[in-house]
C-alpha cells in the first residue's frame, strides 16, 4: 500500500502549498485596499495558526483513509482531521467578515472538505463555504452572475477532484490486495502441487513395487520351484533316458524363465503373450503336463483373440499361480483350464481333481505360514481391473479357481 499512501501524501503537500499561496495573495490584496489592517492581520494570524496546528492531522489521516473509506465512517467519528477542518472553516469565515478578499481561500477549503470529510458531511460544509463566497461580495454591492456561477463551478470541481482521487486510490488499494492474494494463492498452489507430486511419486513407487513382487512371484519364484522339483526328480532316477529328459526340461525351463526375468526387469509384457493369451495358456499347460505328468486340458470358449493387454497379463499370471498351487499341493491327476469370453467380461477357470482343502483353515494359517501369496496377488491384480478371484474347494473334492475381469472399463483398455 505504500504507493497509494505516498500519492495521497503528495496531494496533501500540494494542498498545503496551495493554501499558503492563496492566503498570501488574499492578504496582499486586502492590505492594498483596506484602511485598517489590524483586525485583518489578527484574523489571518488566527487562521494560519489553526491551519499549522492541525495540518499534521491531514497527514495522519492518510493511513485511515486507505484502510477505511470515508463513507464507512459515522458522522460522530469524523476523526481529528474532520473536526480540524470544521474549525478551519470557522476561522476562515472570520477572515471573510473582516475582508471579502479572503474568499479565494475557499478553493483550498473545498479540496480539504473532499479529502477529509464523508460526502454527506462534505456537501453541507462546501455549501456553507460557497454561501460565504457568494454573499461576501454582495455586502460590497458587487453581486453578479459570474460571481455566483464561478464559485459554484470552482467548488464543485474541487470537491469532485478530491473525491475522484480517493476513488482512484481505493481502486489501486483493492488491486494491490487482489494481486497480493493472487500471489499468495499461487504460492499455496505451488506448495500443494509439490505435495501432490510427491504423493503421486510415492504411490507410483508403491504400485511398481507391488507389480514387480507379483511378477517375480508368478515367474521367477514359480520357475525356480519347477526347476527344483525337476532337479529332485532327476536325482531320484537311475535311468539314463529319464535322467536326460529331466535335464532337458530343466534347461528349457531355466531358459524360458531367464527370458521372462529379463522382460520383468524391462517392464515389458510377458514373452508368452507375444502370440496371444490363448497360445500362452496352451504352452504353459503343455509344459505343466510334461513336467508334472498331470493331464492338463485347455478349453477356449468365445473370441479371446483381441483382449486388452492388461487383461491378458492378469489372466496369465492367475493361471500360472493356480497351476503352481496344483503342482505343490493338489496331488491331482487331471487339470482343466477354461478361458471364456462373454459380452461384457472374460473368465478363466482352473479346476483340478486333487485332494482339495478346507478354505477356512487355509485362510487362517496361510498368512503365518508365508504361503498363499500367489492367489492374493492375483486377486489384487484382478480387482485393480474391476474383476475378482474366487476359490472353491473341499477336502477330497478338488479345487476350482475362477478369475473374472469386466471388459470396456477405462483401466482395461
Amino acid at each position: 500500500m505504500s504507493g497509494p499512501v505516498m500519492t495521497i501524501r503528495r496531494l496533501v503537500l500540494v494542498q498545503h502549498a496551495l493554501f499558503a499561496v492563496l492566503t498570501a495573495v488574499c492578504v496582499g490584496r486586502a492590505l492594498s485596499t483596506a484602511s485598517v489592517s489590524g483586525p485583518l492581520l489578527l484574523s489571518v494570524a488566527l487562521l494560519v495558526l489553526w491551519y499549522a496546528a492541525g495540518a499534521r492531522s491531514a497527514d495522519t489521516h492518510v493511513d485511515l483513509l486507505v484502510t477505511s473509506p470515508l463513507e464507512d465512517r459515522p458522522v460522530r467519528a469524523l476523526g481529528t482531521g474532520g473536526w480540524w477542518l470544521l474549525g478551519l472553516v470557522l476561522c476562515w469565515l472570520v477572515t471573510v467578515v473582516v475582508s471579502p478578499e479572503m474568499v479565494w481561500v475557499a478553493f483550498s477549503l473545498w479540496l480539504l472538505a473532499g479529502h477529509l470529510l464523508p460526502l454527506r458531511v462534505a456537501v453541507p460544509v462546501s455549501l456553507l463555504v460557497l454561501a460565504a463566497v457568494v454573499m461576501g461580495p454582495w455586502h460590497a454591492g458587487e453581486l453578479t452572475v459570474a460571481g455566483v456561477v464561478g464559485p459554484v463551478v470552482g467548488g464543485t470541481f474541487a470537491v469532485a477532484l478530491s473525491r475522484g482521487v480517493h476513488a482512484v486510490v481505493r481502486d489501486s488499494v483493492e488491486r494491490q490486495r487482489l494481486v497480493s492474494s493472487l500471489y499468495a494463492a499461487q504460492e499455496e498452489a505451488e506448495v500443494l502441487h509439490a505435495e501432490l507430486a510427491a504423493t503421486q511419486r510415492e504411490a507410483g513407487v508403491l504400485s511398481e513395487r507391488t507389480r514387480l513382487s507379483r511378477d517375480i512371484h508368478d515367474t521367477l519364484a514359480q520357475g525356480f520351484f519347477s526347476i527344483l522339483l525337476l532337479a529332485r526328480a532327476s536325482g531320484a532316477t537311475e535311468e539314463p533316458g529319464e535322467h536326460r529328459r529331466l535335464l532337458g526340461q530343466i534347461e528349457r525351463s531355466a531358459g524360458e524363465h531367464l527370458d521372462e526375468a529379463r522382460r520383468v526387469v524391462a517392464a515389458l509384457a510377458p514373452a508368452t503373450l507375444e502370440s496371444g493369451l490363448h497360445e500362452a495358456l496352451r504352452r504353459i499347460a503343455s509344459r505343466f503336463e510334461d513336467e508334472t505328468g498331470v493331464r492338463t486340458e485347455l478349453r477356449v470358449e468365445g473370441d479371446v483373440h483381441a483382449l486388452p493387454l492388461v487383461v491378458e497379463v492378469a489372466l496369465l499370471r492367475t493361471a500360472q499361480a493356480a497351476l503352481a498351487n496344483v503342482r505343490r499341493h493338489a496331488g491331482a491327476r487331471r487339470t482343466v483350464v477354461t478361458l471364456a469370453e462373454a459380452d461384457t467380461s472374460v473368465r478363466l477357470d482352473v479346476v483340478d481333481d486333487g485332494r482339495g482343502f478346507d478354505l477356512a483353515t487355509v485362510a487362517e494359517t496361510a498368512p503365518s505360514a508365508g504361503s498363499g501369496y500367489g492367489l492374493r496377488a492375483s486377486r489384487e491384480r484382478l480387482r485393480e481391473l474391476g474383476g475378482d478371484l474366487q476359490v472353491e474347494s473341499e477336502p477330497g473334492a478338488g479345487t476350482a479357481v475362477s478369475a473374472s475381469v469386466p471388459l470396456g472399463r477405462p483401466g482395461t483398455e
